[in-house]
C-alpha cells in the first residue's frame, strides 16, 4: 500500500468501494480519536451489544467497563484509535498498532455495532485505517491471522480478501532445547521450518 487512492482503485474490490463510499452518503463520520473516558464506553457498548458474532461465541461480551479498559488501553504509545459515529453515538471502532520503524501497523480490534451494519461502519473503518497508514508513511497495513484453525476459508477471510489483504504465509522454526538442539544453533546447521 502506498496510499489511499492506491488501495482504494488497485487493491480492493469494486462491490467494496461503494461500501466505503457509503460512509458519505450516510451520515456518518470516520476519524481518528484520542483513547478517553468516552472511548471506552463506546467500546464497552460495542463489546456488549451481542454474545455471539460470526456465528461462534463472542469472548469479550459481558465484561466491565474496566476489564475494558485494561483490554484497550495497551501499547497507548505506539496505538491509532479511529471511531465511526452516527448521530455522536459511537458504532463501530478500530485499533491499530505500529512497530518502532513504522513499517507495519497491525488491525488489533475493528468492530462494528450489529445493528448499524447497513451504514457499512466496518468498511469505512479499515479505509480511514489505510488513510492513517498512509498520512503516517506506514507501507503494511496486517490484519491479524488470514485463516484461522485447519479452514480453508471463511467469511472473514472472504472480507479480508475483497478488501485488499493477501494472505502471506511466514515460517515457524522449532528448535529442540537439548544440548544437542544447542549444539546444532551454535554450529550453525539448518533449522527444520513449518
Amino acid at each position: 500500500m502506498s496510499t489511499f487512492e492506491h488501495w482504494f482503485t488497485k487493491q480492493i474490490r469494486f462491490a467494496r468501494r461503494g461500501r466505503v463510499s457509503k460512509q458519505k452518503r450516510r451520515a456518518f463520520r470516520v476519524r481518528e480519536v484520542p483513547f478517553g473516558q468516552r472511548s471506552r464506553q463506546g467500546y464497552l457498548g460495542n463489546y456488549n451489544e451481542s454474545p455471539i458474532r460470526q456465528g461462534r461465541r463472542f469472548p469479550h461480551y459481558g465484561k466491565d467497563l474496566q476489564t475494558v479498559h485494561e483490554i484497550e488501553a495497551t501499547h497507548l504509545d505506539s496505538s491509532i484509535f479511529i471511531g465511526a459515529y452516527f448521530e455522536e453515538r459511537l458504532i463501530g471502532f478500530a485499533k491499530l498498532v505500529h512497530d518502532e520503524t513504522q513499517t507495519q501497523a497491525n488491525l488489533m480490534n475493528v468492530l462494528s455495532l450489529i445493528r448499524y451494519r447497513d451504514k457499512c461502519p466496518t468498511n469505512a473503518l479499515l479505509a480511514q485505517a489505510v488513510r492513517s497508514c498512509a498520512a503516517r508513511r506506514i507501507p503494511n497495513l496486517v490484519y491479524q491471522k488470514f485463516l484461522y484453525g485447519k479452514e480453508k476459508s471463511s467469511s472473514l477471510s472472504n472480507f479480508k480478501e475483497v478488501n485488499g489483504f493477501r494472505r502471506v504465509d511466514v515460517p515457524r522454526y522449532h528448535v529442540p532445547l537439548t544440548r544437542f538442539g544447542l549444539a546444532g544453533i551454535a554450529s550453525g546447521l539448518p533449522q527444520t521450518a513449518h
